[in-house]
């Protein structure tokens, strides 16, 4: 379910409406940040700087940068025991928040003093009740621009629909967060059409990587990533179609030692090493969203969290279903979340994976099949069972999401863009549109609608046909994957999202994880098992661009992330067996 979107833009000609309204939304943003000037860093960066990671947190207090520096679970465990308040908390994540605007352009909607005059309520509350309001009493939460938040726009990266779409109500996710006790303060940056896996539109131009500002940090909740990479927030919401959200982010060498001990959305995550989590649709409520194509219901969206932990990926989930969203979105199911199963109940000692070292399509690069031969590694010294799994269809698979996403034949992306230029990315997809840009007839949409079906049924019979190669003589229990063929790319040369957007297809959960960064200096690539990676010429054009990128000191001190997937609804079972993984690799480190 989505918002209605406005019926067409003013009669004024693009570029002087681009400009117009580029300009009237920047000072909007520039306006309310400058009444915090205190929270703007104080010093000149230089022009060439690329890593900016540490700059957001710089200039604050030693409590301040201990507040940041925790996940949302100890936030709220926190503000509970009244370790922190609520106002002191915020204040520090808008002090980042701030600082991160500045540097990487990730935020849309600000509205601090919204933020900080609802913290002091729960402050008051805590205080003269001694008891919380919910589970995230105080703690911060941002969230994706096309995402509804009341009396805030929506425009969702559309020239068109900025200043037009203002939300009369929160999304239902963003209504959840508030009973639950969250502070909601900032919008994020999404791209122009949402479908894209960059953050650059018309409105506020590109968002960049902290951790080098010539990369992407991903789309489309971009902002998402690079806000919370730089603990501008502690939780966000995103939204993933073909990869948004799918790579739990986390950066391991900030991260305190306690919270490593407590740890039990997909590339935005990967590419600023982040955690996130893509649930099965149906699950996680996804009422009140902006975007193209309304009632498109053959492939759609999953909405999800980006964090720094992933314990806080489960608190998201259960957050959200303890409030029973069914009772008020008709499509989902009632599922209540099985907060035993996320912490591991049940699993068996020994897990059976299965590693996808290469999708037959794109082939990762050395620090992504590095970082698969050390999970493998770590997996077997643990005990575990792994096999490779052999790809299926991926190609086949992108061709039939692609005709899922454009059944109309990109006419309602085309109408809005209108008078909104595309940017890169809006040319390249809308340049994989099929069928010759034509719409599908309504037998045509039956037929593929039936593909996709028979596409499912054959996938989850090649998982249920890989039991005869394990050891254990049991199911796999989940898939280990790269999240993309490349760590964060350089600005508009994303070329294959087929590693994610996959699994969007299968309607399967996926959980991104960081693994550490990438560091160019000796890098030698990891001895591989025979034959799982593809080694030849260039399979395809795409192939040959993505191999073409590959360049060690552009990726220099870049995170990587591994991709986890699961069975349809089995979101907390995938969470379990995350933290068998995370737990494997620990006990690799410690040796």
């Amino acid at each position: 379910m989505a918002a209605h979107a406005p019926q067409g833009p003013p009669k004024r000609s693009s570029s002087a409406m681009v400009e117009e309204v580029s300009s009237a939304k920047k000072a909007e943003r520039e306006q309310r940040l400058a009444q915090r000037p205190e929270w703007r860093l104080q010093q000149q960066v230089p022009p060439g700087l690329t890593d900016v990671s540490a700059l957001p947190t710089s200039q604050l207090t030693p409590r301040e940068r201990e507040i940041v520096h925790l996940d949302a679970t100890a936030l709220a465990e926190a503000i509970r025991a009244r370790r922190y308040t609520a106002v002191e908390v915020l204040q520090a994540f808008c002090h980042v928040a701030t600082i991160a605007q500045d540097l990487t352009n990730c935020l849309t909607e600000v509205f601090f003093d919204e933020g900080l005059r609802r913290a002091q309520e729960l402050d008051r509350h805590l205080e003269d009740t001694g008891e919380v309001v919910g589970p995230l009493h105080g703690v911060p939460v941002s969230i994706k621009d096309h995402i509804l938040v009341k009396g805030h726009d929506t425009a969702t990266g559309y020239i068109a629909w900025a200043f037009r779409t203002v939300a009369e109500k929160d999304a239902v996710a963003v209504d959840i967060l508030r009973k639950a006790g969250a502070v909601i303060y900032v919008k994020t940056a999404n791209p122009q059409t949402l479908l894209a896996i960059e953050t650059n539109n018309n409105i506020y131009g590109r968002t960049l990587n902290p951790y080098n500002r010539s990369l992407t940090p991903g789309g489309s909740s971009g902002g998402e990533s690079a806000l919370i990479a730089v603990h501008g927030s502690p939780l966000g919401i995103g939204t993933d179609i073909g990869g948004s959200i799918v790579s739990l982010t986390y950066e391991i060498a900030e991260i305190p030692a306690q919270a490593l001990k407590n740890v039990n959305q997909r590339i935005p995550a990967a590419y600023t090493g982040l955690y996130g989590l893509k649930g099965s649709v149906g699950r996680m409520p996804h009422g009140g969203l902006m975007g193209s194509h309304d009632g498109m219901d053959a492939i759609i969206g999953a909405l999800g969290p980006i964090a720094t932990s992933a314990r806080d990926l489960a608190l998201f989930c259960r957050v959200m279903l303890q409030y029973e969203p069914w009772l008020v979105e008709p499509p989902l199911l009632e599922i209540p979340w099985k907060q035993d199963v996320a912490k591991g109940v049940g699993l068996p000692e020994r897990l059976t994976f299965a590693i996808l070292w290469d999708d037959g399509v794109v082939a990762p690069h050395p620090p992504i099949l590095d970082a698969l031969k050390r999970a493998r590694d770590a997996l077997l010294a643990a005990g575990h069972d792994v096999i490779t799994w052999e790809p299926l269809d991926h190609k086949a698979a992108w061709d039939l999401i692609l005709k899922l996403y454009f059944l109309d034949g990109g006419e309602e992306y085309r109408q809005v863009l209108e008078h909104d230029p595309p940017v890169p990315q809006t040319e390249w997809i809308l340049s994989q549109v099929p069928n010759g840009g034509k719409p599908f007839t309504v037998a045509e949409t039956f037929r593929i609608n039936l593909e996709r079906e028979a596409f499912r049924a054959r996938v989850l019979a090649h998982w249920n046909a890989a039991k005869a190669r394990t050891a254990t003589g049991r199911h796999v229990d989940a898939i280990l994957s790269p999240v993309a063929a490349t760590l964060a790319p350089r600005h508009d040369m994303t070329r294959w999202w087929g590693y994610t957007s996959y699994w969007n297809l299968m309607d399967y959960p996926a959980a991104v994880f960081p693994v550490g960064r990438f560091r160019a200096a000796g890098h030698k690539p990891a001895q591989l098992p025979q034959g799982v990676v593809h080694v030849g010429d260039p399979r395809s054009e795409t192939e040959r661009v993505v191999r073409a990128e590959w360049d060690p000191e552009t990726y220099d001190n870049i995170p990587v992330s591994l991709q986890l997937i699961g069975r349809r609804l089995n979101e907390e079972r995938l969470l379990g067996i995350l933290g068998k993984v995370e737990e494997a690799l620990r006990f690799q480190d410690q040796q």
